[in-house]
């Protein structure tokens, strides 16, 4: 009996209780977390290309 009460209580929260956004939030929301995404990923390549060339030069050089 708890368990189906549990259950009614979530259902009421859900339908009643929560702020759900919009459709044109949800593709904001979306497309800033797309750019973020993109541009961290871009500046993690370009990190590790640097670090990658570095070593290679310090490989390179005989003493």
């Amino acid at each position: 009996m708890k368990l189906l009460n549990d259950i009614k209580e979530s259902y009421n929260e859900l339908v009643y209780k929560v702020s759900w956004p919009t459709q044109k939030q949800l593709v904001n929301s979306s497309v800033l977390v797309l750019i973020a995404s993109i541009i961290l990923s871009v500046f993690i390549w370009a990190v590790d290309k640097v670090f990658s060339l570095l070593m290679e030069l310090i490989y390179s050089i005989n003493f």
